[in-house]
């Protein structure tokens, strides 16, 4: 028994971002692999399940995977998971062009989900409009609905959506929990991503004590 404060912070939600080395030499190669596929297929971007574009020889596409294996491990790591585990990694291209967006969704039956930013347009070409426009971001929001009914100034729990205006060569991964949505792209230069889940394979070793 103790009389000292004890605080803690729970029902953490970890996020992961890094800008990938390299990927100014790599990113003009895999928007050409993108677009190219964009032609043979109109669809690539919604009919995302019914291939895995890390089965891809491709060297730029292996470096991509590579580099989102060893996220997966530092994110982890990073997690306190200090155990061996074994995953698969499914992964699609987006390619968004004017007009288009993500709405509200997150990720069932997978641990974590990703995104590569490949190619971002710039604001030059955005059309007059509102300044509180945030074209070609995506939000992630608190997974605990009721988290901000009795929010005071500075109080972590105030604002429920976090956003993030990304950058070519940015990486981030998230728990497939998430839910997330990706704003319009207002801009004739389409946007490129490359997006992706972790699936486990399954241990019995992954069962909470």
């Amino acid at each position: 028994m103790t009389t000292t404060p004890e605080f803690l912070t729970l029902w953490p939600t970890q996020l992961f971002k890094c800008d990938l080395p390299g990927h100014d030499k790599a990113n003009p190669l895999l928007a050409q692999k993108i677009l190219d596929a964009d032609h043979a297929a109109q669809q690539l971007t919604t009919q995302y399940l019914d291939a895995n574009l890390f089965s891809d020889q491709h060297p730029v596409l292996q470096w991509l995977k590579q580099s989102v294996q060893r996220a997966v491990l530092d994110y982890a790591r990073h997690a306190g998971i200090e155990y061996s585990i074994e995953f698969a990694i499914q992964g699609w291209a987006n390619v968004n062009r004017l007009g288009d967006y993500h709405n509200l969704h997150n990720h069932p039956h997978a641990w974590l989900s990703g995104t590569y930013y490949v190619q971002l347009p710039t604001t030059d070409d955005v059309p007059p409009g509102r300044n509180d426009r945030t074209p070609n971001c995506i939000s992630f929001y608190d997974p605990r609905p009721q988290a901000n009914m009795l929010a005071i100034a500075n109080d972590p729990q105030v604002d429920p959506e976090y956003r993030v205006r990304p950058h070519p060569g940015l990486l981030m991964l998230w728990p497939a929990f998430l839910h997330h949505s990706v704003h319009p792209n207002l801009s004739h230069t389409p946007r490129i991503s490359v997006s992706f889940n972790v699936i486990l394979k399954w241990s019995d070793e992954y069962l909470p004590q």
